[in-house]
């Protein structure tokens, strides 16, 4: 239990120093990478992002999904990408080496599809280095540069929505 405090208060003060340092880039250039991160214990159905990223003219091999639970990986049998508060340290540090390759994408947009108060999924969002991170109304708005005040079943009003921004900032054409 005393491990468990110690890891919140960790997590929360990395996230904290992490979002005062961020720099927003202001390029405005068409997307071509995509990143999802996922809590597929709220929205397990991750195919739609795979239409989402086709519909905007994103290749297969520049899109990745990476889903989050907080239960056990091996009782999942869902999704190949899978990571859990297991692949953090105390101090929040990343221990899966797949997670830390998403991290180090440089991708054009990342997709933030949870609502949850997960302090991994926050964390993992501030560590991408995405240019421009997109999500879903969360308690913390600093995480994103674009929020998107959707329920998480509503899906194709969040497509919607998302397509319009990106039109609006010339990130797809």
């Amino acid at each position: 239990m005393i491990l468990k405090v110690f890891k919140e208060k960790s997590i929360k003060k990395r996230i904290n120093k992490l979002l005062s340092e961020r720099k927003v880039a202001s390029e405005n250039h068409v997307a071509k990478t995509f990143g999802v991160l996922v809590n597929i214990d709220e929205f397990d159905n991750v195919a739609l992002f795979d239409k989402l990223a086709k519909e905007a003219g994103v290749q297969p091999n520049n899109f990745r999904i990476i889903a989050f639970t907080e239960q056990k990986k091996d009782d999942l049998n869902v999704f190949d990408n899978c990571c859990s508060a297991e692949d953090f340290n105390r101090n929040g540090q990343v221990k899966d080496a797949e997670l830390k390759g998403f991290l180090d994408t440089d991708f054009d947009v990342l997709i933030s599809y949870y609502m949850e108060d997960i302090l991994e999924l926050k964390l993992l969002t501030v560590l991408s280095k995405a240019k421009f991170k997109i999500g879903i109304l969360q308690s913390d708005e600093r995480l994103n540069d674009l929020i998107i005040k959707t329920k998480l079943k509503e899906f194709s009003v969040f497509k919607t929505e998302l397509f319009k921004y990106l039109r609006i900032l010339n990130k797809i054409k």
